[in-house]
Order: structure tokens, then C-alpha cells, then sequence
């Protein structure tokens, strides 16, 4: 039996700049973006490529405060690559710290929730 994470929650304070940070910024598909009452929106966002989503907006999310987000760790494929397509969007990106688990670079969003993006190791060299 398969288990799937589809989505996960991250706390903002302010919808429409997390929403243009997600999609026009780090290039987030926007799948999803809807008003269901004057006190609840949800917008869902997906990476590109993954089957997990994010979700934000008003009136949703649990007890994590905006900016208390930072566990988040997307897999990508070229980390000089991604640094260099968001320091061109004017994002800024700490990076690329090399280990021997991967390349990584970390990002806050506007409200200071923070991704990892991991370049996994080339396995099949060793």
C-alpha cells in the first residue's frame, strides 16, 4: 500500500505575496485559488514536477506561526543551475553548500519559512 504526502501547510501573513512569491519567484505551478468565505481562502501551489503541493491562506493551517516553517526539503536537480535561475529573479538564496548527501541551498520566503533544495549525489560515479 502506497502512502502519498500530497500537501503541506506553510503559515503566511499576507496571501497575494506569498502566492506571487511562490509562482513567479521560485516558479510554483498556482493550481488552486479560492475564496470560500469572507473568512477562508485557500491557495495551493505545486513545484514543478512534484506530486506534493503547499497550502496557504486564510483561515487554514495548524499552530505553526508564519515564518516557523523550515522544514521543508525539495529535491532538485542542478543546485548551481537553480541558484543562478533565483538570483536572476532577484531571490535571495543561500547556497550551494556542499556535503557529501548532496548540494544544497536554502530560501526564505517573504515571511522567513525556510526550504532547503537538495541536488542529490550522483550515486552511479561511485
Amino acid at each position: 500500500m502506497d502512502w502519498k504526502i500530497e500537501l503541506i501547510f506553510v503559515p503566511v501573513t499576507d496571501v497575494d505575496r506569498a502566492k506571487d512569491f511562490y509562482v513567479n519567484k521560485l516558479g510554483f505551478n498556482a493550481d488552486h485559488d479560492q475564496r470560500v468565505s469572507e473568512s477562508l481562502r485557500f491557495v495551493q501551489c505545486t513545484p514543478p514536477g512534484s506530486a506534493c503541493s503547499i497550502a496557504f491562506g486564510e483561515g487554514i493551517g495548524g499552530t505553526l506561526q508564519p515564518g516557523q516553517q523550515d522544514s521543508i526539503q525539495v529535491v532538485i536537480p542542478d543546485a548551481d543551475a537553480v541558484l543562478a535561475q533565483l538570483r536572476a529573479k532577484g531571490v535571495e538564496a543561500e547556497g550551494v553548500d556542499e556535503q557529501p548527501w548532496g548540494r544544497f541551498i536554502t530560501v526564505n520566503d517573504p515571511d522567513g519559512n525556510k526550504w532547503t533544495l537538495q541536488q542529490l549525489p550522483d550515486y552511479s560515479a561511485a
